[in-house]
């Protein structure tokens, strides 16, 4: 399973730049996701790759951050100073029906609630949101909800790519939390795409968050690769020398 070929897809940066084989991705300082360089193969000229790399980032006022994979690249990486950011853990499972103990709205779009909610828990920055809207909404999604009162206390996002589903955006309000509001959001959606057809879903969660893996593992998902990041800082971009 390509996994950063399919965050790529799912979490699609709305200004993408291609050189030398590798895709400069910007959406506003959101999320690393889609302000990181994915090396989808290795360039012609190394050297050259990243400090175009780091250009790109510097004249839009952040550091040159790469999703990783590749060993080589890592190590190349650490030699010019970047740091280690978090690792990232992908989990995959086939997909098989499960039941549904409560109701759970699904839309193809993020209504403002559902945004609300997702940004409550995973927002990192403010004034940001309509960026991060912009992010969603640039593949095509499912967006479910357990709503209470007219409020979503529990989300998640559902990415039909070919056979496969991606489930992004899981979030749960803390005050509604231990409830299994969010097994229900998974288990809707890996219903929906089983009636559409698909035959596995992915998902992607850090590497600290235990209570997360623990869910996803009782609902059959296993760890099926991951990937981490690397970040620089202003020492590595030679052009501000």
């Amino acid at each position: 399973m390509d996994i950063s070929g399919l965050v790529h897809e799912a979490w699609p940066a709305f200004d993408q730049h291609v050189h030398d084989g590798w895709v400069l991705r910007h959406a506003d300082g959101v999320t690393d996701r889609a302000d990181s360089v994915y090396a989808r193969s290795a360039p012609a000229n190394l050297d050259d790759a990243v400090e175009r790399a780091e250009t790109f980032y510097a004249d839009r006022g952040l550091p040159a951050v790469f999703m990783v994979t590749d060993p080589a690249l890592d190590r190349e990486l650490e030699r010019r100073g970047y740091r280690l950011g978090r690792p990232v853990h992908a989990m995959a499972a086939p997909l098989e029906a499960a039941p549904v103990s409560r109701d759970v709205r699904i839309a193809d779009e993020p209504w403002d609630g559902w945004m609300e909610s997702w940004w409550a828990v995973d927002g990192r920055y403010d004034g940001k949101l309509a960026a991060a809207r912009r992010i969603l909404t640039g593949a095509p999604a499912w967006y479910a909800a357990v709503e209470e009162d007219g409020v979503p206390p529990a989300v998640g996002r559902g990415v039909p790519q070919g056979e496969t589903l991606g489930i992004y955006c899981m979030a749960t309000l803390p005050s509604a939390r231990r409830r299994g509001l969010a097994r229900d959001v998974i288990r809707a959606l890996v219903r929906r795409a089983v009636q559409e057809g698909l035959s596995s879903a992915y998902l992607l969660v850090t590497g600290t968050n235990e209570g997360a893996r623990r869910l996803y593992r009782s609902e059959g998902f296993e760890t099926a690769g991951g990937y981490h990041y690397r970040v620089g800082n202003s020492t590595t971009r030679r052009h501000l020398r």
